[in-house]
């Protein structure tokens, strides 16, 4: 004979294991308004980024976006957040000075080819209410990513290869203690500066000079 307890107990996992699964129509209405403004941001910049272009390309309902969306800053950052293409690998096997260069040189291909990562960083630049989305107290919405701020994502995921490198025991051993934000200005601040005044694209050579440069600075101040 069936165990009435046994059956009512798997028959609750099933109900909770389902009532988990995101609902279909939710994930579809999501995409459909993240592929509109990403769209609209990619081809006319944050201010066609509207509410109502938003909805009419999307082809959902304004209360449909605002279950989504607590506002409209909040679509665009999660659409600028789509469009921040992934951190250039951190190449294995290799030593600190082919590491930086390798990184460098893959900093430097993403602001050549893809403008929106500097479109996003001059954006940052123009307050604090257009960085951050609102916070609302419920703790449950902090865990949705658009409610982090765009510095931050930036910050996660261009400086995540970096510190797997200089964040080393090895990288401090051979560098001794150094200020680790300049140290980023020192070598990712030409690439960006080289792209806001149209300079040709920098490659290979430039890198290993602006790593070479930075390493023979900091090795030398580290002998002092």
């Amino acid at each position: 004979m069936t165990d009435t307890r046994e059956t009512v107990g798997v028959s609750a996992r099933d109900d909770a294991q389902t009532s988990r699964e995101p609902d279909p129509r939710k994930v579809r209405s999501r995409a459909r308004l993240l592929d509109a403004a990403t769209d609209l941001l990619a081809t006319g910049g944050a201010d066609a980024v509207t509410i109502d272009a938003v909805t009419t390309r999307a082809g959902v309902g304004r209360a449909t976006l605002y279950r989504h969306f607590a506002n409209g800053t909040e679509l665009v950052a999660a659409a600028f957040a789509r469009l921040i293409p992934p951190a250039p690998p951190v190449p294995e096997n290799a030593d600190l000075r082919e590491q930086l260069v390798e990184l460098l040189i893959g900093q430097a291909r993403i602001v050549e080819e893809v403008p929106i990562p500097l479109a996003a960083m001059c954006w940052l630049g123009m307050g604090p209410e257009l960085v951050h989305a609102s916070r609302p107290a419920d703790p449950e919405a902090l865990e949705r990513p658009e409610l982090q701020s765009l510095r931050e994502q930036l910050v996660e995921r261009y400086r995540s290869s970096f510190d797997r490198v200089l964040g080393t025991e090895s990288a401090h051993e051979d560098l001794g203690e150094f200020d680790y934000d300049l140290a980023l200005i020192q070598l990712v601040g030409p690439v960006v500066f080289n792209r806001l005044v149209t300079l040709p694209p920098i490659g290979r050579g430039a890198c290993e000079q602006i790593v070479d440069d930075f390493l023979a600075a900091r090795r030398a101040a580290r002998g002092q």
